[in-house]
């Protein structure tokens, strides 16, 4: 079979084609293509040496269409379709789509920030399913892969951060969790006292430094290490059973000392000025899908800021997400 080299093709006028094969007639298209009957006669000659083929045929009741012609408007419309499906914007509905939503983030951040989108789901996407990735690792990397849609999390993509957006979910303090008699508990928490202290922490990547160890160090201080785990839920277990201390977000906190079995405690002054938040990331490539825009508006507390950031710059972005 002939190809047709497709770069020697004018695909406009396939819509008027389209138009000349349904009116049998170039007055009457040009018409409705608010066109020149000249500017379309012109465009029926063109297509005739695309085909090669006469496409409109005289015949006693003004022009029919050939055999070639026959074949082709089916096709012709289909392909149309398609063209503008592709070129448009594109729709996303709750209710028809099966879409899989893939978030990575440690197994609380989820538990404090996805029953909201779950909430939804089950009430206007019944048919989409949510994938939480909570194992330890490069979660930031998933995302830079494609492997996830969104990473619900407190740290900063330690690269590739031009392309990907983000929006705080929350805004909190970081306390000291232990338990409610240890030894520590009834007296303020001095900077001495938290450094003879053992301590633990969660980790999201398993590897590194931790950001209070970072602190220390610029006090030329540091503290004992006896346990690092990627599960917030597993504090409450090491906690109850040994001196161990923690430091949590506050919002993480007040979830795991619901039972009165661990208590919060302001750190020592030194170490208690900085505030943590909690972000939904996304890669630039989803900025625009409606599906992806769909969840960020059921994740963020304004969703109209959910996907009016297009600026890729970092700074202005938190800027105008504050």
């Amino acid at each position: 079979m002939h190809k047709m080299n497709l770069r020697k093709v004018d695909l406009n006028l396939l819509v008027i084609l389209e138009v000349l094969l349904e009116e049998r007639h170039v007055t009457r298209a040009a018409e409705r293509l608010d066109m020149s009957q000249p500017a379309v006669s012109r465009a029926l000659q063109r297509l005739r040496e695309t085909f090669a083929d006469p496409l409109l045929v005289k015949s006693i009741h003004g022009y029919d269409l050939s055999a070639r012609a026959e074949e082709l408007l089916p096709a012709l419309k289909s392909v149309l379709q398609d063209l503008g499906q592709l070129v448009g914007r594109p729709v996303f509905d709750p209710a028809s789509s099966t879409a899989q939503v893939r978030v990575a983030c440690l197994d609380l951040e989820g538990a404090l920030f996805l029953p909201r989108l779950l909430e939804a789901m089950r009430r206007d996407a019944l048919q989409m399913q949510l994938d939480i990735h909570s194992q330890p690792g490069d979660h930031f990397m998933l995302l830079q892969q494609g492997d996830v849609d969104f990473v619900i999390s407190g740290l900063v993509p330690p690269q590739g951060e031009a392309q990907i957006n983000r929006i705080p979910l929350a805004t909190t303090c970081v306390v000291c969790v232990m338990r409610h008699d240890h030894p520590l508990a009834t007296a303020p928490l001095t900077l001495d006292a938290y450094i003879s202290a053992s301590h633990g922490y969660v980790s999201m990547t398993g590897r590194g430094v931790s950001v209070m160890d970072q602190l220390l160090r610029g006090y030329g201080l540091q503290r004992q290490v006896v346990v690092r785990t990627n599960s917030f839920l597993t504090v409450p277990e090491f906690c109850a059973r040994t001196d161990l201390l923690f430091a949590l977000p506050q919002i993480v906190a007040e979830r795991l000392t619901r039972d009165g079995q661990l208590i919060m405690k302001a750190l020592p002054s030194e170490l208690a000025e900085r505030e943590l938040r909690f972000y939904l990331y996304w890669h630039q490539r989803h900025h625009r899908d409606p599906m992806h825009r769909w969840v960020r508006r059921q994740l963020v507390a304004d969703p109209e800021e959910a996907f009016d950031l297009t600026d890729n710059n970092q700074s202005k972005r938190d800027k105008e997400s504050d």
